[in-house]
């Protein structure tokens, strides 16, 4: 499933914005189906992967945006391995897909749920402060956009170095 992944973004030619509003339908289609649990918790999860694509202020560098747009693009065809519209498994392999997305990208997950906080917490900060939050924003943004870019690619590296089969990458 990980190669087909990577395929659907390369051999599709979605833009990036394609390819979110694509897994943002996925999420609409199954928002409208009766799922079982164990497939829309993971289907939940892959949201923070969109919003990280569609964020302008965290700009994920090429490399990495290539990355989580490779891992999301599968979403992004309802017509996949188990195409959508079949009753009952039509999302259970995207439900196993994403269990694997959201592993294998964990650290940018957890870098860009880092980022969301302090962006949130400095906009609260200035604005008690009596402060526009906008005014110098992309100084305070880039600082801290910076450390977490540096620190999600460490993760990756050291998961990447203390993994059982070595460097072997889904993404």
């Amino acid at each position: 499933m990980a190669r087909e992944a990577q395929d659907a973004i390369h051999s599709s030619g979605m833009s990036p914005d394609k390819v979110a509003a694509g897994v943002r339908e996925l999420f609409a289609q199954a928002h409208k189906t009766k799922l079982p649990d164990y497939v829309s918790s993971r289907l939940t999860k892959l949201e923070t992967l969109v919003n990280m694509v569609d964020d302008d202020e965290w700009k994920l560098p090429d490399e990495d945006l290539e990355r989580v747009l490779s891992a999301i693009a599968y979403f992004a065809n309802p017509e996949d391995l188990i195409p959508d519209r079949v009753p009952g498994i039509g999302f259970l392999d995207d439900a196993i897909m994403a269990e694997l997305v959201v592993d294998s990208l964990d650290g940018e997950i957890t870098s860009y749920e880092e980022f969301c906080d302090f962006r949130s917490a400095e906009e609260k900060r200035r604005e008690n402060q009596g402060l526009d939050p906008n005014v110098g924003r992309e100084d305070w943004l880039a600082d801290q956009r910076a450390v977490l870019h540096n620190r999600m690619r460490k993760r990756r590296a050291d998961r990447a170095a203390s993994s059982p089969i070595g460097r072997i990458r889904l993404f």
